[in-house]
């Protein structure tokens, strides 16, 4: 059905970009209406960033709007077209009209500078001038993005906040301009589900009460669900389905968007809720791998004040062998500093780990040495874990040169047999990590973590920093590779909804202490803590599961 060009904020019609020539949007097309909330989603590669950065014209590189219409509706319902509009109609055009809420808000926001002043500049960007109204809507900004004591916080700088609140700070200088269209980018992608709501509750009451249109871009199909009007899917540069978030997530027509579906951990928890044993297949090892007692850590604070701040507060717990223990909470509950402190990066205040019934937490020297090798990492990061100076099978087998395993033939027999349970070709052996996908590189992280046989795998966030495709393929291997060799795994995660796909028991942590334990089923059905039953229902999705 035609819009009415005066319902529109932005319509946009046989959008074509390319990057050196090569195509890689092709023919979107879709309208956004006045007040709309509309989701883009898709995996990485989909065409969601190329989408928004050619609305927002601030397509990086050599890239270029080869064909197509963007056209952004005025106060008067006249349309300006942005597709071959000038950089300097653009300067005026974004704060002003167009605002956005990027993804990482360390990366965007200038280290250097108090954050006050970065929300100062977008103020006088927009025109508002006199140096006490300047900072006095700064302040109010900040409030309105739902930062405490906002007149103190004007002059800290962006490390003196957590990631949430650096998050509110991007949506105030976002909202500065008071724009008509709000382009959201993956805006909650690296927070905890609590706070992730928290941030996006805020986001939709500044939306709603100004009357502001949304485009929001996730690869989080539950998230989208939750948020957004309309859901529009994107695959390899295209338009594959268009729909309300229940047609989308109930009824999806296209097999992209099902796959979709079944892939999203969020949308899979929200519909499972109620079906006891839909998580991993509970079970109990024949003996424990790792018993933790009493562990205590204290980390001392610097500055005039000093003092300690207690990260890990008594914490107990048992992993049986053959079994997924997830460890959830928040930013700051303490479930790193644990996994750190079984692999032996940081030495405990009080109490002891065991692996194997020996101390990782006493071990010194040999010993020490001999534990490590039984525990093994796979990290949040397959771009930052892997140096990027070297192949992948110089990687992979840097485990077995620095614990003296074998000879050069035999390791690279051994690399080969690694990259088989992994699922990786053996042409990528002499190929750099740059030229591997971030599936791909996570894959090589978990060959080097089984490189040496070890007893216990920690993956800390091993998947939060994958598309949702990707990291359904992730889960898949690991659950898979369990299967086939009894590995065991300490799964430290924020997200409840994977722990619902891969976990057999669960640990919840609030600053430093556990809240509750027990089998997934019984926390996910029957959570005792109120703390548990805030988490769960901070999965996205939830409203689709009746």
């Amino acid at each position: 059905m035609q819009q009415d060009v005066n319902e529109l904020i932005l319509s946009i019609r046989d959008l074509e970009v390319s990057f050196g020539g090569v195509p890689v949007l092709h023919n979107v097309s879709f309208d956004l209406k006045k007040g709309e909330r509309v989701a883009i989603v898709g995996q990485s590669g989909s065409g969601k960033s190329t989408t928004i950065g050619a609305v927002l014209r601030l397509l990086p590189g050599d890239g270029s709007i080869t064909g197509g219409s963007i056209r952004l509706g005025d106060a008067m319902g006249e349309p300006v077209e942005l597709a071959d509009a000038s950089e300097a109609h653009m300067r005026s055009i974004r704060g002003k009209r167009l605002g956005l809420v990027p993804q990482d808000p360390m990366s965007n926001l200038n280290p250097a500078m108090k954050v006050g002043a970065q929300i100062a500049d977008a103020l006088m960007s927009n025109g508002l001038r006199g140096r006490a109204d300047v900072k006095r809507r700064a302040v109010e900004l900040m409030t309105e993005a739902g930062i405490p004591d906002a007149e103190r916080r004007y002059g800290q700088y962006p490390h003196e906040f957590s990631g949430g609140m650096r998050q509110r700070v991007l949506i105030a200088v976002a909202l500065a301009g008071e724009p008509d269209l709000l382009i959201a980018d993956e805006p909650t992608s690296a927070l905890d589900v609590t706070v992730q709501r928290q941030i996006l509750n805020h986001l939709q009451t500044l939306v709603d009460a100004r009357g502001t249109s949304l485009l929001f871009v996730t690869h989080d199909l539950g998230l989208a669900a939750d948020r957004t009007d309309r859901i529009i899917v994107m695959a390899d540069g295209r338009i594959v389905e268009v729909g309300t978030p229940r047609e989308i997530l109930l009824n999806p027509q296209e097999e992209y968007t099902r796959k979709l579906v079944a892939a999203a951990p969020s949308v899979t928890a929200a519909l499972q809720m109620e079906a006891p044993g839909s998580g991993a297949a509970s079970t109990a090892g024949p003996a424990p791998i790792l018993v933790v007692q009493d562990l205590c850590k204290e980390f001392t604070l610097r500055g005039q004040r000093g003092g300690t701040v207690r990260a890990v507060d008594n914490v107990s717990f048992t992993v049986n062998r053959g079994t997924t223990t997830a460890v959830v909470g928040e930013s700051g509950s303490g479930k790193t500093t644990i996994a750190r402190i079984i692999l032996g990066l940081e030495t405990a205040t009080a109490g002891q780990a065991l692996v194997d019934g020996r101390s990782i937490t006493a071990s010194r020297g040999t010993e020490r040495r001999a534990l490590r090798r039984m525990v093994q990492p796979v990290f949040q990061d397959p771009y930052g874990s892997l140096d990027p100076t070297h192949s992948i099978e110089r990687l992979i087998d840097e485990p077995l040169r620095i614990f003296n395993v074998g000879d050069k033939g035999s390791r690279r027999r051994r690399v080969a047999e690694l990259l088989d349970q992994v699922a990786l070709p053996h042409s990528i052996a002499q190929r750099r990590p740059n030229e591997l996908s971030g599936g791909q590189r996570q894959r090589v992280a978990i060959a080097r973590a089984l490189a040496l046989e070890p007893e216990l795998i920690i993956c800390d966030e091993a998947v939060s920093a994958l598309d949702v495709l990707v990291q359904d393929q992730i889960l898949n291997l690991l659950a898979d590779l369990q299967d086939r060799l009894g590995l065991t795994y300490l799964f430290i995660t924020h997200d409840l909804a994977v722990v619902r796909q891969i976990a057999h028991n669960v640990l919840v942590m609030k600053s430093g202490s556990v809240v509750e334990e027990g089998s997934v089923d019984k926390v996910f059905l029957h959570p005792e803590a109120q703390y548990t039953e805030e988490l769960l229902g901070a999965i996205p999705g939830a409203a689709f599961a009746a």
